[in-house]
C-alpha cells in the first residue's frame, strides 16, 4: 500500500510528465483552450496509459530486448486506435475538435517513457496503478491550463460540457466574468506557454517551501549533534 501511495504521488506531482518531465507539451498547448477539450484528450491519454503499461508488464518475459521498443509503439497504437473509433462513434463532435490530437497520442513521449522506465520491469498492479497515476497527473495539467486558459480568454468555465456529457450537460457552463469581451492571447498558442510557465512556476514554490522545514530540521539536528 505505500509502494502504491509513493507511485501515486510520483505520478500525480513528484515525478509530473507535464509540470516536472515537461513530455506530451504538443497536446497539453494545443488543446488546452477550454477545461472540456483538456479533460477529453487527458481522459484518452489516461486510459491509453493504463492499458498499455498493464499489457506491456504482461509481455515483457516474452519480448526480446531487441524488439521490445517497435512492439511496445504497436502496442500504444492499437489501444489509441480503438479509444480514437470509440470518440467517433460516442463522442463525435469532441473528436472533431481534438482532431489529429488523439492519434498523435501514440507518440506521447509520456507513454513510451513510462511503458520502458516503468511497465517492462515491473509487475502488473504497480504498472497499471502507474499508468493510472501518470495519466492523472497530465490530465490535472490539461484541466488546471484549460480551465486557465478559459476563464481569462472567455470569462467561462466548463462552456460545452455537452461534447462529453450530452445534452443534459448543456447548462453546467459557468459564466465567471458577465459581460466579458474576451482576451484572444489566453486562448492563442502564446498563452498557453505563458499559462504553462506560470504553473510550472507556482509548482516549484510550492516545491521550495515544502523543502524548507525539512532543510531547518536537518540543520537544528546537526548543530545539536556538533554542540
Amino acid at each position: 500500500m505505500d509502494s502504491y501511495k509513493h507511485i501515486l504521488k510520483n505520478g500525480l506531482w513528484v515525478n509530473n510528465q507535464a509540470f516536472v518531465a515537461l513530455l506530451g507539451l504538443c497536446p497539453l498547448l494545443a488543446v488546452s483552450n477550454t477545461l472540456i477539450n483538456g479533460l477529453g484528450l487527458g481522459l484518452a491519454t489516461t486510459l491509453t496509459l493504463i492499458l498499455s503499461n498493464c499489457i506491456i508488464s504482461l509481455v515483457r518475459h516474452y519480448v526480446g530486448s531487441e524488439v521490445r521498443l517497435p512492439v511496445f509503439v504497436l502496442i500504444i497504437a492499437s489501444i489509441v486506435t480503438i479509444i480514437q473509433l470509440i470518440m467517433n462513434a460516442y463522442f463525435y463532435e469532441l473528436y472533431l475538435i481534438l482532431g489529429i490530437f488523439i492519434p498523435l497520442i501514440v507518440t506521447n513521449c509520456a507513454i513510451i517513457g513510462r511503458a520502458e522506465a516503468y511497465a517492462s520491469k515491473n509487475p502488473v498492479g504497480a504498472s497499471c496503478i502507474d499508468g493510472l497515476a501518470m495519466g492523472l497527473g497530465f490530465t490535472s495539467a490539461l484541466v488546471v491550463l484549460g480551465a486557465a486558459r478559459e476563464i481569462i480568454g472567455s470569462g467561462t468555465l466548463f462552456a460545452n460540457a455537452h461534447l462529453m456529457f450530452g445534452e443534459a450537460a448543456s447548462n453546467l457552463t459557468i459564466v465567471v466574468i458577465d459581460d466579458y469581451e474576451g482576451f484572444l492571447l489566453a486562448i492563442l498558442p502564446p498563452g498557453a506557454f505563458i499559462g504553462l510557465g506560470l504553473l510550472i512556476a507556482l509548482k516549484n514554490i510550492i516545491d521550495a517551501r515544502q523543502a524548507k522545514p525539512t532543510q531547518q530540521t536537518v540543520s537544528m539536528d546537526f548543530a545539536s549533534k556538533k554542540a
